[in-house]
């Protein structure tokens, strides 16, 4: 494909469309792979998929390969859903959350997300989903952006502490988060702070991306 090829060179845009959610939503051929980005910031594949893959890398494949059940809060174009299937040849549910039902239509036109079997999707807002759900995870991954914003509930006690609460025994959290200025390492500090040691181990892996910032949590008892 000709633009394939060119986009070694230079990134071609072939898609773009205005979110009532996400602004602009655009599809990039860049460095020969298809990549979701927002207006500011890649939305998935690109660097995002490298981020994540590192996230769950850390975590381990083999831990991964032995779970049930994985709930996705933010799914944009399914690039960490793309790596667990086929890379790390995950077998179990996937359960991704997306409040922006425009841009599932876009990851399953350019992406292929309808046709990976074992996922579910559902279009819905985190922060209720997460409330309403009685199911228990294995792995819980949060990458919720709009644009280069973090909705700020993701922060607060009551929520990091239910998404605890839907851990399994020895289950994770893989939370991407952007780090702008010196504010959001301040608030990332404090919510590591208040993840309670006796129950949980957390930490903040070392940047690969001068922006993001990825937190692991492990429900230990």
């Amino acid at each position: 494909m000709i633009q394939k090829l060119f986009s070694y060179l230079i990134p071609v845009k072939i898609f773009k469309k205005k979110s009532a959610r996400s602004k602009v939503i655009e599809v990039t051929w860049a460095n020969g792979e298809l990549v979701l980005d927002s207006e500011n910031t890649n939305y998935s594949y690109g660097s995002l998929q490298r981020i994540l893959r590192y996230g769950l890398r850390n975590i381990g494949y083999s831990n991964i390969l032995k779970m049930d059940h994985i709930l996705l809060l933010g799914v944009a174009g399914g690039s960490v859903i793309k790596t667990l299937v086929d890379e790390i040849k995950y077998k179990g549910k996937i359960t991704g959350v997306e409040i922006d039902s425009d841009i599932i239509q876009i990851a399953n036109e350019y992406f292929n997300l309808n046709k990976i079997k074992q996922l579910e999707i559902i279009i819905d807002d985190a922060f209720e989903f997460v409330l309403k759900t009685k199911e228990k995870y294995d792995l819980i991954i949060i990458d919720i952006f709009e644009d280069i914003n973090m909705p700020n509930f993701l922060f607060e006690r009551f929520f990091s502490d239910r998404i605890c609460f839907l851990l399994k025994d020895q289950g994770f959290v893989l939370f991407n988060t952007m780090i702008l200025d010196e504010a959001h390492n301040v608030r990332n500090r404090k919510y590591i702070s208040e993840i309670n040691p006796k129950l949980f181990s957390s930490k903040m892996l070392p940047r690969i991306e001068v922006h993001n910032e990825l937190i692991i949590i492990e429900k230990v008892a």
